[in-house]
């Protein structure tokens, strides 16, 4: 059996024979130790009077289980409850083919039993269905066949090669959850039970990967014991060694120079054993650390085991050592964008709205007080800011996430209401105060309407979300809502790169010469019309720097994301879910990466594409920025 020290034969006589494989340790007259092979069995048992043509057989933790099919295309599975004959119930009848039976592949959980034939076909058969276990319960034995409980299943037939294309190989990989099989036309193949549309109990067999096909008949397969690598070997005595995640033929081998009656792959896949049809024995060394990574996975979409298609997908590690690993930097780099994105959303309107009016329309001796204020922020630890995200602001945004939408209505129509108010104000008036105090008066208004939301949380959600806020997300969107999403990143983290933004662009509008405010003055525009028409054009080479320069910031972000979202890496651009990005996954995982290793060298990789891709967008800004500096400050 697969992985195991017990294993099975069968006779031309319908007999089977349980023996175990073991090494036997003993020490000669002068003290040298030496290892031999020692085979025991208990025994044979007669299990059909026809002779075996095939047989799997599994261990199990609660038993074994042996699928055995005969000459005449009777197929039988019997239990072995510790894996010796003597204990053995009695065998099932499964089915009866029609034609020969070439292969068979019983899974370790002893659910899943597949059968190829010489006609190309693959007959599934699944040992946990309902039918099956009520007809066990009740099962009579059959007077022609002593012994034998009558256990008819309806397997499920599938064409996987040519009609008339025997089927050579059959075999699981590494977790049984991908079945190779390999053709008498040399075609190779991995295949997996994908959940059919529709239908939540029911599962179908899907090819999932194709590779290089050899150019005779495949004659002998061996899974590796440590990941979903495998070789196959054919009758001109080729080699190929295979990788089922990257979909890759990594290596062809001249190992014989005639037909290859058996390949078996080394423990730590680094080598394999081969015997070919003279009885001759050769021994391989095969050195390929890192087979699971190609471009296709970590930039395309792949299909893994247990999935219905192919998909992005970043999983390195798990419980199990049959765990298949997923390196797809995809939904990082999505997540990268996606949070700068969010980020950019609230601080590029608010901080060059904010360098504006502070440039332009505010006292010298007011701005000269509110400037240092806001770039005091910055200096502000991001862990600080990811710790309040997460433990502070997230729940309570979930609880009052329909008093923001609110806000999100009521502030600027109060602004608008204010500013119409403020020009109805006497001038004699106005001119008492000093430039930009009306933001001052603004704020109390803005507070007021602020508490008035939050005071108001339950009437919003009942009138804009019909009382159940989380249900409307899920029925307006298909998402449920997450604690810690892209809102909550896009808040706290907007919040940490607006002094950024405000400081450079509130410079950059500043030193717009002063004659060319006063001319556009002079010509009776207003001072808005010459802000929007003169101010930000003259200044947008510092504006679009000022962007960048938080583009940048944002993208290297690390404690925020970090704390303030689910790290979940998911490709989806919707608010109410987390995402995970490279600097975030690199700062989780690499203390846990193992030196050298796969995951090590694709947090690296990681590393690299941010580097890159803000080398790369400081680039492009800066061309920009040249360009808009010679249109607009040419005077």
């Amino acid at each position: 059996g697969v992985g195991s020290s017990r294993y099975v034969a069968g006779t031309e006589d319908g007999r089977i024979v349980p023996f175990k494989m073991g090494v036997a340790t003993s020490f000669s007259d002068a003290g040298e130790r030496m290892r031999r092979p020692l085979l025991r069995t208990s025994g044979s048992f007669h299990i059909s009077s026809e002779p075996l043509a095939a047989l799997a057989y599994r261990t199990g933790t609660t038993g074994d289980g042996l699928a055995v099919v005969t000459t005449q295309g009777t197929l039988l599975f019997i239990t072995l409850p510790d894996g010796e004959g003597e204990q053995a119930i009695p065998a099932r009848e499964l089915h009866r083919f029609d034609g020969p039976v070439t292969q068979l592949a019983l899974d370790a959980s002893l659910a899943n039993l597949y059968a190829g034939t010489a006609n190309g076909l693959i007959y599934h058969f699944d040992l946990k269905e309902k039918e099956a276990a009520e007809t066990r319960s009740s099962a009579k034995f059959s007077p022609a066949h002593p012994g034998r409980a009558e256990t008819r299943h309806s397997p499920t037939v599938y064409r996987v090669a040519k009609e008339g294309t025997p089927i050579t190989a059959i075999g699981f990989l590494n977790g049984d959850r991908s079945l190779i099989v390999t053709t008498g036309d040399g075609e190779v193949s991995a295949w997996g039970l994908t959940r059919m549309p529709g239908s939540l109990g029911r599962f179908q067999l899907e090819r999932m990967h194709a590779f290089a096909s050899h150019r005779a008949p495949v004659t002998a397969f061996s899974p590796s014991t440590r990941d979903k690598g495998f070789v196959t070997a054919d009758e001109a005595g080729q080699v190929f060694v295979h990788y089922a995640t990257s979909e890759q033929t990594w290596l062809r081998v001249p190992a014989a120079e005639s037909a290859i009656r058996a390949v078996s792959f080394a423990p730590k896949s680094d080598g394999f054993v081969v015997l070919d049809g003279q009885g001759q024995l050769a021994l391989y060394e095969v050195r390929n650390p890192f087979p699971d990574i190609t471009f296709q996975t970590l930039f395309g979409s792949v299909w893994y085991e247990g999935y219905e298609g192919p998909e992005h997908v970043w999983q390195s590690s798990s419980g199990s050592d049959e765990f298949e690993p997923k390196y797809g930097l995809m939904p990082l780099a999505f997540g990268t964008l996606k949070g700068t994105m969010y980020a950019l959303f609230l601080a590029v309107p608010l901080a060059i709205l904010s360098a504006a009016f502070t440039s332009q329309f505010m006292h010298p001796d007011l701005r000269g007080t509110i400037k240092p204020m806001i770039e005091v922020m910055a200096a502000l630890p991001t862990v600080v800011l990811g710790f309040l995200a997460g433990l502070w602001l997230a729940p309570l945004l979930e609880r009052f996430f329909p008093a923001l939408v609110g806000m999100f209505i009521v502030l600027p129509f109060v602004v608008i209401l204010v500013s119409f108010a403020w020009s109805g104000i006497p001038s004699r008036l106005r001119e008492r105060l000093r430039p930009g105090t009306e933001a001052l008066l603004l704020m109390p208004l803005l507070a007021g309407s602020i508490w008035l939301c939050l005071a108001s949380n339950e009437r919003i959600e009942a009138v804009l979300f019909g009382g159940d806020f989380k249900q409307w997300v899920v029925d307006s969107f298909g998402v449920h809502y997450d604690q810690r999403n892209a809102v909550v990143v896009g808040i706290v983290m907007g919040f940490a790169i607006i002094p950024i933004i405000y400081s450079i662009a509130e410079e950059a509008m500043s030193n717009v010469p002063k004659h060319l405010i006063a001319g556009s003055l002079a010509l009776g525009a207003t001072r808005w019309q010459t802000v929007l028409r003169l101010v930000l054009l003259a200044a947008s080479p510092g504006i679009f720097s000022a962007i960048m320069i938080g583009f940048g910031r944002a993208v290297g972000e690390t404690m925020i994301v970090l704390m303030a979202t689910g790290n979940t890496p998911i490709l989806d651009w919707s608010w109410s879910n987390g995402f995970r990005t490279l600097s975030a996954n690199i700062a989780v995982e690499i203390a846990e990466a193992p030196h050298g290793g796969t995951l090590y060298r694709v947090l690296f990789l990681a590393a690299l594409l941010l580097f890159i891709l803000t080398f790369a967008v400081n680039t492009v800004a800066e061309v920009v920025r040249q360009r808009l500096r010679e249109k607009y400050t040419s005077a």
